[in-house]
């Protein structure tokens, strides 16, 4: 499997990870709700590596991320990260893939250019990361595998779990949450139709 080279430095720059926040305990919530003990686990995007490193006794749990700073603070907290884009690489199945995508609309002049927007630059729309995530999934996913999504209202939650079905999956909510500007949060438990 060809992965992307770490950085140089064998410290992560903290301020380049995303840390947790409502969204990650979120997900993490409804995903201890679903996590079964003969799981494969991936979590996609994992960041400070929080939820991999949360999760309790099951087969494996691995975590992918882009940003080299991400990778080494994962690695930090015990987590097994591979540093790749979204799926990229991988070799094997998983029964239950996590992810909390960058969801928040970028416009092109508002990029910062640094790799903590690869953890918040939706795109235009907050979508593009989730869709190019929703086309590789399937490929990493075992027979009656489950993928678990948190997506914002920023992102338009009609429009999203069109994607969904566009792409094959049944879905449910399993959990929200509302933020103090307004914001909802869901986590949506995707499965093969």
């Amino acid at each position: 499997m060809r992965t992307l080279p770490l950085s140089p430095t064998n410290f992560p720059d903290e301020g380049q990870v995303y840390q947790p926040e409502e969204d990650t305990f979120l997900l993490l919530q409804k995903a201890l709700e679903e996590v079964r003990p003969d799981d494969i686990i991936l979590e996609v995007g994992t960041g400070s590596g929080y939820i991999a490193s949360s999760i309790p006794a099951c087969r494996m749990v691995i975590a992918t991320d882009i940003s080299p700073h991400a990778v080494l603070s994962s690695r930090a907290k015990g987590v097994q990260v591979i540093r790749t884009d979204l799926t990229a690489g991988l070799c094997r199945v998983f029964t239950l893939v996590l992810f909390n995508p960058p969801y928040i609309p970028t416009l092109p002049h508002e990029r910062l250019d640094d790799w903590l927007e690869y953890a918040l630059d939706g795109g235009p729309d907050g979508r593009r990361t989730l869709t190019r995530f929703l086309m590789q999934v399937p490929c990493i996913l075992a027979p009656g595998g489950r993928v678990m999504v948190l997506v914002s209202s920023l992102q338009d939650f009609k429009i999203c779990e069109k994607l969904f079905t566009s792409f094959g999956f049944s879905f449910d909510i399993t959990g929200s949450k509302f933020l103090e500007d307004g914001e909802e949060l869901r986590v949506y438990l995707l499965k093969i139709v």
